[in-house]
């Protein structure tokens, strides 16, 4: 075993849980099957594996910036409901 029923515990009281002994049993017995796995995939050979963050490749969707003039206050500000010179005016949400 990896894993000792001990240490499951002292995981449980630092995480603040409260378990059965049935339930540090089944932990033990999870956890220890967690780590033996991981165990089995530390011993694959990866040394010519490039790393990768997707699994299919991935290209970019969006469109390069370009610099453009601006809209403009007046048309900025052409729908707003309430208009206080160059700004948009929102009611008060500070009481």
């Amino acid at each position: 075993m990896k894993i000792t029923k001990a240490e499951v515990e002292h995981v449980a009281r630092l995480a603040r849980l409260e378990l059965t002994e049935q339930e540090v049993e089944t932990f033990t017995g999870q956890m220890d099957a967690i780590l033996a796995y991981v165990d089995k995939l530390n011993g694959l050979e990866t040394a010519g594996i490039i790393p990768t963050a997707h699994a299919v490749p991935m290209e970019n969707a969006f469109r390069q910036d370009e610099v453009a003039p601006s809209i403009g206050i007046d048309n900025a500000l052409a729908n707003a409901p309430d208009r206080a010179d160059n700004f948009f005016r929102v009611p008060k949400v500070i009481e």
